[in-house]
């Protein structure tokens, strides 16, 4: 398995190196992201351990409460992170996820209509807030209350970092919240469409954009951003993270672990990170 792995990831990485010396550079970062997933879903298939599926603003918080976990019961997930419409769409097509977090509603309803969900488990585990950031190196905030908010002026000719708005649930709530403001038309044409969240984080941090749009839990995990800005609540919809067990789970592995996201010690934990309850 491990040859396997390492196979797959070497050919990315070379698939990616060529398009990178044709394109850009950040051909390189999607394509080893792709790897990422791939070896944990091989290494998924077969684990003897419940398997995970989460958005990946969940990482670091969710890292800690499995190691909670692992040290109570013995048992390690496998926790496999990404754009919460990539896992949807990976469960949909028989990738063996027991449980399923989702950034967002949409990518449950998605996953509730194609029927890969219990519905009698789907429960709102956390809530969020949605953050403009900027290197840490840099000062200054944007003001984005209605009608303050120059996000334009701000970034010049430099680009806004934010998942992809066409099915990441960053990217989605970001431009809601960009439209509500009236700014929507205006960045439209700057923005850095990311793979999923931690991707676009990834990018202000290297300082590769000037600004970018994250949960504010993924402004606490990285020193080299900062908040610049918090968009108000009533731009967008409820930043809501459901959880459910897949019809495909082994509900013997699955479901200690379900609930045991929802114990007051895990749910300490999320909020250390910076989740809210929903």
């Amino acid at each position: 398995m491990k040859a396997v792995v390492t196979i797959v990831i070497a050919r990315l990485k070379s698939h990616a190196q060529n398009n990178a010396r044709n394109n850009t550079g950040t051909m390189l970062h999607r394509a080893l992201g792709i790897a990422t997933v791939g070896a944990s879903l091989l290494f998924a298939g077969h684990a003897a351990a419940q398997q995970v599926y989460a958005a990946a603003s969940m990482k670091n918080a969710l890292d800690d409460v499995s190691a909670a976990y692992t040290k109570e019961t013995g048992k390690t997930p496998v926790l496999v992170y990404g754009a919460s419409s990539t896992l949807a769409r990976q469960i949909e097509k028989g990738a063996p996820a027991d449980v399923f977090i989702s950034a967002d509603q949409d990518w449950m309803d998605y996953a509730q209509k194609h029927d890969l969900i219990d519905t009698n488990t789907r429960h709102n585990l956390l809530g969020n807030a949605l953050v403009l950031i900027a290197p840490a190196s840099t000062a200054g905030n944007v003001d984005l209350t209605p009608g303050a908010a120059d996000i334009d002026a701000k970034l010049g000719s430099g680009k806004l970092a934010m998942g992809d708005p066409a099915h990441v649930p960053a990217g989605l709530y970001g431009k809601a919240a960009l439209e509500k403001l009236g700014l929507w038309s205006k960045v439209q044409g700057k923005v850095a469409a990311a793979d999923n969240v931690r991707s676009a984080l990834l990018l202000v941090a290297r300082g590769e954009a000037p600004y970018g749009i994250v949960y504010k839990t993924d402004a606490n995990a990285e020193k080299r951003v900062r908040i610049a800005g918090t968009f108000p609540a009533d731009s967008h919809a409820p930043i809501v993270y459901p959880v459910a067990v897949t019809k495909q789970a082994n509900r013997a592995d699955a479901d200690p672990f379900y609930r045991f996201l929802q114990t007051p010690a895990a749910q300490a934990t999320f909020q250390r990170f910076g989740f809210t309850r929903p």
